[in-house]
């Protein structure tokens, strides 16, 4: 009888430590957002209001700011121009939830002035979704089939996951810059105490480790596959 493990794959250690490290990430995002979610701002805003507070002060008037389900599934839509705060975050008068939608807004001043890496990271949304669609079945089928087209399969598929990896790194400046935009903003507005925006600060700290942790297991799944198809690629 053959037993699995002993064919098993010492490059999914690359993938384990990718996992463990967004693991960490997200853990260290929802204790701290679970903290601070339980610390109400002096103002006594909720995350609704002080977003459109702070839209109005950065002379945006075409953005709406809507409701939508889910934990901290909050995210700016540049295609309709509508800031969405989730269940945690919309009707929230907690400094985490204020700095989150703060956070958001930072996107929304982004598409504002035409921020270059968030104009960047909408062009390659398409691109990376069809790379990563498309990168391991051309990796499987180049490492399955014996042909002088392996290579090229490889290759291709290498190629594909790279657009992925790359968007994952482009978000990072995008996710900095709104964070960075947001602490700034609150602080100068008046929304929240010093102490208050301090706290805020280390929630999107935490909220931007979880980007770095998924940027870092993008390329380690990309080490993976450069060393599992080195031989191949060469041929």
């Amino acid at each position: 009888m053959i037993y699995p493990m002993m064919y098993f794959d010492p490059t999914y250690f690359l993938v384990i430590i990718g996992v463990i490290i967004c693991l960490i990430a997200s853990a260290k995002m929802n204790a701290t957002f679970n903290k601070y979610s339980r610390v109400r701002s002096h103002t006594g805003m909720t995350g609704r209001e002080a977003a459109e507070h702070v839209l109005r002060g950065a002379g945006i008037y075409d953005v709406k700011v809507e409701h939508v389900s889910g934990n901290l599934t909050d995210h700016y839509d540049p295609r309709s121009k509508v800031l969405r705060l989730s269940d945690a975050t919309y009707n929230s008068p907690s400094v985490a939830a204020i700095g989150v939608a703060a956070h958001e807004c930072g996107h929304a001043i982004q598409h504002a002035e035409g921020y270059a890496p968030l104009t960047l990271r909408g062009a390659l949304v398409p691109v990376a979704n069809f790379g990563s669609a498309i990168a391991w079945p051309l990796i499987l089928i180049g490492l399955l089939i014996n042909s002088s087209s392996s290579a090229l399969l490889l290759n291709l598929g290498i190629i594909a996951f790279s657009l992925a990896v790359l968007f994952q790194l482009i978000t990072l400046p995008v996710e900095f810059n709104a964070s960075r935009r947001a602490v700034r903003l609150l602080g100068s507005t008046g929304l929240l105490y010093e102490s208050e925006v301090a706290d805020t600060k280390k929630v999107l700290t935490a909220a931007a480790l979880t980007y770095v942790a998924g940027a870092a297991s993008a390329i380690l799944q990309l080490l993976r596959i450069l060393v599992l198809t080195g031989g191949r690629r060469s041929d």
